[in-house]
């Protein structure tokens, strides 16, 4: 008989899934079925990557895949192959801050703290897509990150503090 049978449970294969976390090559066996935000977390320590609604709604769960925010709590393991993953954890350089986070830390741009790895990752794909955003298009891009605090003026601020840093403003 092919495929499951009713006494017998249907456990799928593992598979093995080859990828770049952070600027480390990793190479993990997982299934098919795990999701990158429960890899990331539950199986690789990645704690700033939150998992939160597990629907693709929050953003708390945001990474950079192949330099595009993508939500982790959506993206198949399976899709991962030959991919670079980056977290909030691996935006700065030799364990300093990139200059988003700092402008996070400098305006205090957080309340909880649970959205603001997603954040973070967020602000710091748009200012690589646009040097100079305007606060609608912070206002915008960052719709798909929620706050449960209520910080977004805050968290705007802080974004644009770090868009006049990149183009040269002084504080």
């Amino acid at each position: 008989m092919n495929g499951p049978t009713p006494d017998r449970d249907f456990e799928p294969e593992p598979i093995v899934v080859r990828f770049r976390l952070n600027g480390r090559e990793r190479v993990v066996q997982t299934f098919p079925h795990v999701v990158l935000a429960d890899l990331l977390h539950d199986e690789l320590g990645q704690t700033d990557v939150r998992v939160s609604c597990d629907q693709g709604v929050c953003g708390a769960c945001t990474v950079l895949l192949d330099g595009e925010p993508a939500t982790a709590c959506l993206t198949p393991c399976f899709d991962l192959e030959g991919k670079i993953v980056v977290t909030a954890k691996g935006l700065g350089e030799d364990n300093a801050l990139n200059d988003v986070q700092r402008a996070f830390v400098d305006v205090s741009a957080f309340q909880c703290g649970y959205c603001t790895p997603g954040m973070v990752v967020s602000a710091t794909a748009l200012l690589a897509a646009n040097a100079d955003p305007s606060r609608e298009d912070i206002q915008s891009w960052l719709g798909a990150n929620i706050c449960r605090c209520t910080g977004y003026q805050v968290i705007v601020e802080a974004v644009e503090l770090a868009a006049r840093r990149r183009n040269g403003a002084r504080d």
